[in-house]
């Protein structure tokens, strides 16, 4: 059995677009030490200072790969998405190299299913993610979304008026609209844990959670 692998574990990116760059500075500002690796020199002098290592060097070549050390690494992220060419070499390379967890960055379903049979263990699809978040927020009034599947969402949103001023047992709202009420957040004060006695006035934000076809209901709810 493969050992785990410890979560504070160094990350090598490669890509230094938009993606690639947002992985690799968030994950330094998490204090995560991160390799970021582009073929572009600009990019590269650009993120130099802004996450502990980077390096200039076409991560297609295996030799290059190998000479910075890549096969030490536990996780990789191959943020290349403008080549579906190099994208899948650079996902075949790691594989061969034998890094446990390799994230990938993918433009279409049928690019995924390539980097899947390659090697790579998670497929993320970040422009059709967005596309779809964007979709629910500007239908209704929620202002973030998060779809696990289909049957769980997360949903900040205003209140709907039918469900305030009053407390999460008198609106009865899970069992009229089949979403639970999780977290509250009134003005000027942190987001707290929901019970059946919170009270949901006008000005608050709340957490809610229920299957995604519920939650586009209620946040619909005038």
């Amino acid at each position: 059995m493969a050992e785990p692998i410890p979560p504070n574990a160094p990350v090598l990116v490669i890509g230094l677009g938009r993606f690639g760059a947002a992985v690799a500075g968030q994950l330094d500002r998490l204090g995560r030490e991160v390799l970021a690796i582009d073929v572009d020199a600009a990019l590269v002098q650009k993120w130099s200072d802004r996450v502990t290592h980077t390096a200039q060097l076409d991560a297609r070549n295996m030799d290059a790969l190998r000479q910075i050390g890549a096969k030490e690494f536990s996780i990789a992220v191959v943020a290349v998405g403008t080549s579906l060419e190099a994208s899948v070499l650079i996902t075949a390379n790691l594989s061969d190299l034998k890094i446990p967890q390799i994230w990938a960055k993918a433009m279409s379903s049928t690019h995924g299913r390539i980097l899947k049979r390659i090697g790579a263990n998670h497929v993320i699809y970040p422009e059709a993610e967005a596309g779809e978040r964007a979709a629910h927020l500007l239908n209704g009034r929620m202002l973030d979304f998060i779809a696990f599947d289909d049957q769980f969402v997360l949903a900040k949103m205003y209140p709907p008026k039918p469900v305030r001023n009053m407390s999460l047992r008198e609106s009865e709202i899970e069992s009229r609209y089949q979403v639970n009420v999780i977290g509250v957040k009134s003005p000027g004060s942190a987001f707290k844990m929901a019970s059946a006695d919170t009270v949901i006035s006008n000005m608050d934000l709340i957490i809610v959670a229920g299957a995604g076809e519920q939650i586009e209901r209620f946040s619909a709810l005038r």
